[in-house]
């Protein structure tokens, strides 16, 4: 790993709208010390092509071809084998950073001596709507996480010398970033909130409610079947975790 470096992961599939603005968010950071792994997947459209255009700009940034489609899950995991710094970040190629996003957070965790380190941020759409900050608590352990995930995948940062990061799990009861947070504070760590807003998580115009019911019966499965939580804790667990999801709905209107 070297020392300094924060690898960028970032999973691409049919995103040839949205990737190169997601990618002009890394080019815009005041902070210079970064990689960007593309993990590009087959897709429908040109995001291969946009992805090995936008690299030709920058010997930082490396696209990485998997074939078929093995879903967000695996394309992170193809890029953290991959990752060469000692800071692991993510960004997905339809959300966005902003500049000060990577100097703000990687000077608040050597300052702290911090290992896992999560900010606020905003949702915005392709109309113009940006909605109010999504705050995080100031630190966050696993049985408080367990109430629903406010680690705003898209703003963590990881230091590997400090933290294990286990494989995302996808297939299984999907929330894989929630799953992961989980495994790791269940070690006994903390996870630092940074309180500033440094990222923007982009909410498409065709999302509904349709898919709630679903993400909903995921979450309880990820309780009861891979925390292995009881009939009751999980289904206190799971209030909290409906009712953070109705605060969400509100915010995003």
């Amino acid at each position: 790993m070297q020392p300094g470096l924060v690898s960028i992961v970032m999973p691409a599939y049919n995103s040839e709208e949205w990737l190169a603005d997601a990618v002009e968010s890394v080019f815009a950071q005041a902070f210079r010390a970064w990689e960007l792994l593309i993990v590009a997947d087959t897709s429908r459209d040109r995001t291969l092509e946009v992805a090995r255009c936008r690299a030709v700009d920058d010997p930082r940034i490396r696209v990485i071809h998997v074939q078929g489609h093995g879903g967000r899950a695996t394309a992170r995991n193809v890029g953290m084998d991959a990752a060469r710094g000692r800071y692991l970040a993510f960004l997905d190629s339809d959300d966005r950073w902003l500049p000060e996003k990577l100097g703000e957070q990687t000077e608040f965790m050597n300052r702290n001596d911090i290992g896992f380190s999560f900010a606020g941020y905003r949702h915005f759409r392709a109309d113009g709507y940006l909605g109010p900050v999504v705050r995080v608590p100031e630190r966050i352990g696993y049985q408080a996480l367990l109430k629903g995930n406010v680690i705003g995948n898209l703003t963590v940062m990881i230091d590997r010398q400090k933290i294990q990061i286990p494989a995302f799990q996808e297939r299984t009861t999907e929330h894989e970033d929630y799953r992961a947070w989980l495994h790791i504070l269940r070690r006994g760590e903390i996870a630092w909130g940074l309180q500033r807003d440094l990222a923007r998580y982009r909410v498409s115009l065709g999302q509904c409610s349709a898919s709630k019911g679903h993400q909903a019966a995921c979450v309880w499965k990820l309780y009861r079947e891979i925390e292995r939580l009881p009939l009751p804790k999980a289904a206190w667990c799971f209030a909290h975790y409906s009712c953070k999801g109705i605060s969400k709905h509100y915010l995003r209107r």
